[in-house]
């Protein structure tokens, strides 16, 4: 098959992709969280004061709220952690209900074990406590009924985006989840082809859950791309073998078992933290550095009249392909979309201007547009060019692992800089080293370490390998 039939087949490919894509619910999900822990705290000082109103016969009595106070924090830290605001919980108002209570008896009991220590118990109406606490009980649990028969009328039901990809496995009729067959899609498991896995990452987006139904001997290579692409994954078996599982989950009504394979390297809190800390950096510098921006940009068009940005295809999160911004640092007839030539010392191509914010690192700033549309980290593993390679190797084939670092969204920087692994990838130890700690940083991130690492990239920015 010859190269245009090829470019052909994929421009189908990628069209029938677009048809398929899930829209996002986590946006619609965090709404009804932060909805429904508003209404939450308001029902619970309701509640107390209701029972105050009734006992003492003063409407919001201070010993009342003070109680519903105390309780609040320590009600909404349990139920944070125990489930209350999650996805099972919008979908199950019987189970939300039921963790609700839990955090409920479990906040008032820790409340009145302080009391207790504090000696401060005689402050507090019994008969107060007792009716407040049924009170809120009754309407916590009438607020997750109320919720979900929302949910019903304006979500359809339905507050997760699952997936299942049939590639010859044995069949498992999900309810609720939209499926696929994997040979539709040109998708191979056991391929290295970047276009395949930017189509299986453009299906694999916003999607909460995907079941892989596949014959034993592709488990494993499926398990590793669910892995690569950081989302929460399951495999149709009964066996587990070599897949690296991080859980069983058995479908009673289904008769089937999968194995949990990929989880995604960031929990929910975790990715909200690390956004709004992108998002406050990326803002700030973005103001801050303005006038360099615009004298830069004004350099750039005054040398050669061309173009100011560089826009170049990477390599993102669910390895992805994503445009990458770029002040350019060299010649317009000598550009390199695809990175074929790696920069060298001395580059025929790079122009007066542009060596010197290589050398600075200042060509990179762009990129900070990047990190507010959402493409990448301010940290995170480094973003390569489709075309990047290591002692004459795709990086791909010098390390199959070089795909998992695309579990999370590239970075401005990352602790592979910091440690000094810049420049030209000459030979494979070169990109291993980087590939080391991008995987390093995945397994341990906290937010600590990210700004850790932004503190200590100030001092990389100058680099004998930034040419």
């Amino acid at each position: 098959m010859n190269r245009a039939t090829l470019d052909r087949l994929d421009a189908v490919r990628r069209e029938s992709v677009e048809g398929r894509l899930a829209p996002s619910l986590e946006r619609r999900r965090l709404r009804a969280y932060i909805v429904t822990m508003l209404t939450d705290g308001a029902l619970f000082v309701l509640c107390f004061a209701l029972a105050g109103l009734l006992w003492e016969g003063r409407w919001g009595g201070t010993r009342a709220l003070f109680a519903a106070q105390a309780m609040l924090p320590i009600y909404f830290t349990i139920a944070l952690y125990n489930g209350t605001y999650g996805v099972t919980a919008l979908a199950d108002w019987l189970f939300a209900s039921r963790k609700t209570l839990v955090a409920l008896l479990i906040s008032a009991g820790l409340f009145n074990f302080v009391a207790f220590y504090a000696k401060s118990n005689e402050d507090f109406s019994r008969v107060v406590m007792t009716l407040g606490l049924l009170f809120t009980a009754i309407a916590l649990v009438a607020m997750r009924r109320i919720m979900a028969m929302v949910i019903a009328h304006r979500w359809g039901g339905r507050v997760a985006n699952r997936l299942v990809i049939d590639d010859g496995g044995t069949a498992f009729p999900f309810a609720q989840a939209d499926r696929i067959a994997a040979a539709d899609f040109g998708l191979d498991p056991t391929s290295h082809d970047p276009f395949m896995l930017d189509r299986l990452g453009k299906l694999l987006r916003n999607q909460d859950q995907v079941v892989i139904s596949c014959r034993p001997e592709r488990r494993a290579d499926w398990a590793f791309l669910l892995k690569a692409a950081g989302v929460y994954g399951e495999i149709v078996s009964e066996t587990a073998h070599d897949l690296g599982v991080v859980g069983v989950h058995h479908y009673a009504d289904l008769d089937r078992t999968t194995l949990v394979v990929s989880t995604g390297p960031l929990a929910l809190r975790a990715r909200i933290l690390k956004r709004l800390f992108d998002l406050f950096v990326a803002g700030a510098a973005l103001a801050a550095l303005s006038p360099v921006l615009i004298v830069v940009a004004v350099l750039i068009k005054l040398e050669d009249g061309g173009p100011v940005l560089f826009v170049q295809r990477r390599l993102g999160r669910g390895n992805q392909f994503f445009d990458m911004f770029k002040f350019r640092s060299m010649r317009e007839e000598k550009l390199d979309p695809d990175g074929n030539r790696s920069a060298a010392r001395d580059d025929d191509r790079i122009t007066r201007i542009g060596a010197f914010i290589r050398r600075t690192s200042i060509d990179e700033l762009p990129q900070l547009i990047n990190v507010i549309k959402g493409d990448m980290s301010i940290v995170g593993p480094r973003p390569h060019a489709l075309g990047s390679r290591a002692n004459n190797k795709f990086f791909w084939e010098v390390d199959r692992q070089y795909w998992q670092r695309h579990c999370l969204k590239p970075g401005l920087t990352g602790l592979a800089q910091v440690r000094g692994h810049r420049g030209a990838t000459e030979v494979e130890k070169d990109l291993t080293d980087r590939l080391q700690s991008d995987l390093e940083y995945i397994d341990g991130w906290s937010l600590r370490r990210d700004i850790g690492i932004v503190l200590r990239t100030a001092r990389v920015l100058v680099h004998e390998n930034a040419f």
